[in-house]
């Protein structure tokens, strides 16, 4: 049985020549990109993926593309592998043994390895996920951070097999930057509609501080855990941000079918009114002083 491999990218040249010396051992490899604008095409190319493009439009993340990507693997059993992520020639072999003898199961839960900086997170793994399935059998939704969703049954690589395990890439500090940007944009178009004030953008990231430092356990990583939740939180604040940015852009200046608001037009001509009066008062004073 072959086995395609499928990689969504957008300006993914970072990392993506490990990523397919990786996977270069298997039937096919598929790079989905969504036009680029550094050499992750050329660098896709020169590694024997074969290349199709999904037109990026307004999107700043892959899953609008993932469909469309799964749909142009030749063959039935399908592998999706992010830009930033490893394989080991284990989870590869363990991969063809399965789908020798899949049984009725159309698709696989596959643990993965994640890291902050230099240290492995315990306590988000075996954080599974369903990246191995018949191709005609899944539908993945374009929601940002969606999960595709298998029509039949799906089984788990046991947690105890790290060697089976997807390995991520950490994020540079830079690409953490990018992102808090990148998918606060996104996040922001699903959640435009929920009412945020002071208290929100006050408390919510300090408890998004806490709940990874504390509850994920990000405390146990010494100063890459503390980045981590101090990166979380502020993702958190500027999402908020971005929300409350929404809902009054109509209120500022530029926003509005007026060229200002009325109360800063109102501002404005009042300021304007109280100079025009200053100079007369200094006219009249002048004048009396010849």
């Amino acid at each position: 049985m072959a086995i395609s491999v499928i990689i969504n990218t957008y300006n993914s040249a970072l990392h993506l020549a490990k990523v397919l010396d990786s996977v270069s051992d298997f039937d096919e490899v598929v790079v989905c990109d969504m036009e680029s604008t550094d050499n992750t095409i050329e660098i896709a190319k020169s590694k024997g993926a074969r290349v199709v493009t999904f037109p990026k439009k307004h999107y700043t993340y892959c899953e609008p593309a993932r469909n469309f990507a799964i749909s142009q693997a030749r063959f039935d059993w399908v592998f999706v592998v992010n830009a930033d992520e490893l394989v080991s020639p284990e989870l590869r072999g363990y991969l063809y043994k399965f789908v020798l003898k899949p049984g009725k199961a159309k698709g696989l839960y596959i643990p993965r390895r994640s890291f902050i900086l230099d240290r492995f997170r315990h306590g988000v793994y075996p954080d599974y996920n369903l990246r191995f399935f018949v191709r005609e059998a899944v539908d993945w939704p374009a929601e940002i951070h969606s999960k595709p969703v298998v029509d039949g049954e799906v089984k788990k690589i046991p947690a105890n097999r790290k060697d089976l395990a997807l390995i991520q890439i950490p994020a540079s500090i830079d690409h953490m930057i990018e992102r808090i940007n990148r998918y606060g944009t996104a996040e922001m178009e699903t959640m435009k509609d929920k009412k945020v004030g002071l208290f929100h953008i006050l408390t919510y990231p300090f408890f998004r501080f806490v709940k990874t430092y504390f509850l994920n356990g990000a405390v146990h990583y010494g100063t890459a855990g503390f980045i981590l939740a101090f990166n979380d939180s502020v993702y958190s604040f500027y999402r908020l941000a971005k929300i409350y940015e929404f809902r009054v852009g109509h209120k500022m200046p530029g926003k509005h079918s007026r060229e200002v608001p009325e109360e800063v037009l109102e501002e404005i001509i009042a300021g304007y009114k109280a100079e025009k009066e200053l100079i007369k008062e200094q006219e009249k004073d002048t004048d009396a002083n010849k």
